[in-house]
């Protein structure tokens, strides 16, 4: 156990249960949260502990995340006190409000890198902030294990299509992929998932439209057009790919015209055609001319079972973005 050189005292603070176990929450500044907490690593001589080695990057991006100032909120760090924290109430008609005496360093179950971060910045800025904390009154060394190992395999982060939603106001390729999945006429309607959870028939993610719209305006200078505009001719392009091949659009298990390496190619293809449909002496985009490139992106054999079988991943889409550029700047129709 890790003797305090002194006991500490923190105010404040809530008693609660979780599933049968005594609990405390509250607050304490970052100076005593980095004297009155350590962590168990993996290869520790008593065979008990389980934290992997810090990642240096994971520390300096929540640093840098702390320099936002009154924005940047973390969730509370979670300690285990081993029964050497003891609470006392401040009255007795307020049982679970009072203070805690600290008597040893609680180990850390989660926070490890919040932690490390904290110190740096607060090191770097001679600053004090306050850490939100949830401390376990006593866990044995088995069950903190388990409960390490439960946080760390059981819980599921938050997606990128759904961190790429909750973006959307701010960032305009989050807003783009958003509105081509809840637009009602969009050809991704019907076919594509907010969340990131595909499901039958639900197989394009946010995620996915996101790097598809990175590679449609990659090379077409569009700082003129709005966001709303970009989003026509995205919708422009597809809807044409779905009125051409209505069948294989919605088939996904007989055809590849919807799987993302066919997808990513198209919008590769578009981003090309784009530049040379510029109007002469102009930024602005010649849609007619446009209209007819894709338009020549016919009879193309989509099948699962076609020439396209055994395509995978960014090269493959980079090779098939040629060849539909090849066919849409064609100058008669084929």
């Amino acid at each position: 156990m890790r003797q305090l050189p002194h006991q500490i005292v923190i105010e404040n603070v809530l008693q609660t249960k979780m599933r049968g176990k005594i609990a405390y929450q509250s607050a304490f500044p970052s100076s005593i949260a980095m004297h009155s907490t350590y962590v168990k690593p993996y290869n520790d001589p008593t065979g008990k502990g389980y934290q992997r080695p810090v990642d240096p990057k994971r520390v300096d991006e929540f640093a840098l995340y702390l320099s936002k100032g009154d924005n940047a909120l973390f969730t509370p760090i979670l300690l285990n006190a081993s029964g050497m924290w003891e609470f006392t109430a401040y009255d007795s008609s307020r049982p679970m409000f009072g203070r805690l005496l600290c008597k040893s360093k609680a180990s850390v179950l989660d926070g490890q890198h919040r932690l490390g971060g904290i110190k740096r910045y607060t090191q770097e800025t001679h600053s004090e902030i306050n850490v939100p904390f949830m401390v376990f009154h006593y866990l044995d060394d088995d069950e903190e294990i388990e409960f390490f190992d439960t946080i760390n395999t059981k819980a599921k982060g938050l997606g990128t299509s759904l961190s790429k939603y909750l973006k959307r106001e701010h960032d305009e390729l989050s807003w783009m992929s958003t509105e081509l999945l809840i637009f009602n006429d969009s050809p991704f309607y019907h076919i594509g998932s907010i969340t990131g959870k595909r499901s039958k028939g639900r197989h394009i993610t946010l995620q996915n439209l996101h790097r598809m719209l990175k590679y449609f305006f990659k090379d077409t200078e569009t700082t003129n057009l709005s966001k709303h505009e970009k989003v026509d001719l995205v919708l422009e392009f597809f809807n044409i790919m779905r009125q051409e091949y209505p069948h294989e659009w919605m088939n996904y298990k007989e055809y590849k015209l919807t799987h993302i390496v066919c997808l990513d190619a198209l919008a590769m293809a578009a981003s090309k055609a784009l530049s040379n449909c510029k109007k002469e002496n102009s930024t602005q985009i010649d849609h007619q001319k446009f209209i007819k490139s894709v338009t020549r992106l016919k009879r193309i054999d989509w099948s699962t079972d076609g020439p396209f079988k055994y395509l995978k991943g960014i090269s493959s889409s980079k090779t098939l973005a040629s060849e539909f550029f090849d066919i849409m700047n064609l100058e008669k129709e084929s």
